[in-house]
């Protein structure tokens, strides 16, 4: 029971939560770029809100799917279809076996990511605890690399076919609302709070850095998104020692074009950081695409934890309501 791969778009991994306890034996996190996205995803399908799933960058692959499956997308707002029939983003669909799964990108609002879900997951082997997939170091996923023609996908549970019907006409009368404040919606502007090395920085910077837009550059990926814009410059030469990088920080390297660290940044870093954008703004900033410009605006330690806890209080109050497909699913499956 698996999934072909018919064409594997520009860039398809899995991706988790990512690997958490290895950094200090050089070991990139990982994980998904938006994990606003891979938890919505997820809870669609009645899975824990951190198993892996397909993170589809840009061009989407096309996918055969040999047997029934429950499957979610969230991201990205594309045009998606199972052979002809329209298939909606953020909500559970049945896809059934011998159907293709393709998907266009929605050129009105185009967005970088999409997150596929099937319930009960893919089958894949977890390594360090985590089946994200390390694409530079060949570890993770299926076969530590971004999906290629002809592989085969083994998802781990098969729908019962007597429960089909039951289950379309479920999905049918679902109401499902999803908070604006999820890290969902594209948005251009950025918050962030003051870097380790804020005050090393000219003033002249902060205001630069504050009150300029900034380009993602076509050399941007999921290790860090590069930035061109005013150049951001130090009171002095500065001198320090590599320290741990966090998802969001943004280092600034002596040429003065920041670079924003992404899912799988290196452990440690040894330029300036100026500022490290608030987790709550991580999956939007995750959707960007490279030429698209961005900014900054500056909020308190306090603020974004109170932003953070806030998405966490919206995603809680979902997945008790969303706690239904994952009772019906459990009832469906063999």
């Amino acid at each position: 029971m698996s999934i072909q791969v018919i064409s594997p778009g520009l860039l398809s991994t899995f991706q988790d939560e990512g690997r958490h306890r290895f950094q200090s034996l050089g070991v990139p996190v990982g994980g998904a770029m938006n994990p606003s996205s891979l938890r919505l995803a997820n809870l669609l399908v009645g899975n824990p809100p951190s198993a892996a799933v397909l993170e589809i960058t840009l061009t989407a692959p096309n996918l055969l799917f040999e047997e029934d499956a429950c499957i979610a997308l969230s991201g990205a707002p594309v045009h998606a279809f199972a052979n002809d029939t329209p298939i909606p983003v953020n909500r559970p669909f049945l896809i059934h076996a011998g159907q293709t799964l393709h998907i266009r990108q929605n050129a009105s609002v185009p967005m970088a990511r999409l997150y596929l879900a099937t319930h009960g997951g893919f089958r894949l082997p977890a390594m360090m605890d985590s089946c994200s997939t390390d694409l530079k170091n060949r570890l993770g996923g299926y076969q530590g690399q971004a999906l290629q023609k002809h592989d085969h996908i083994p998802i781990s549970k098969p729908l019962a076919p007597r429960h089909r019907q039951t289950l379309q006409d479920f999905f049918s009368q679902l109401e499902i609302y999803l908070p604006a404040n999820l890290g969902l919606q594209k948005k251009n502007s950025i918050r962030v709070i003051k870097g380790h090395h804020w005050n090393h920085f000219t003033r002249q910077t902060h205001e630069r850095f504050l009150d300029t837009p900034f380009r993602i550059t076509p050399q941007s990926e999921r290790m860090g998104y590069r930035l061109q814009g005013a150049t951001l410059l130090l009171c002095q030469p500065l001198q320090i020692l590599s320290e741990p990088t966090t998802f969001g920080t943004i280092q600034v390297p002596p040429d003065g074009n920041p670079i924003i660290l992404m899912a799988d940044r290196q452990t440690t870093g040894g330029y300036p950081k100026i500022a490290n954008v608030i987790s709550a703004d991580l999956p939007v900033l995750a959707q960007l695409l490279p030429d698209e410009h961005l900014s900054f605006s500056l909020v308190t330690l306090e603020q974004a934890q109170a932003l953070m806890l806030d998405r966490e209080e919206k995603f809680m109050v979902l997945q008790n309501r969303l706690a239904m497909i994952a009772q019906r699913l459990s009832e469906c499956y063999l």
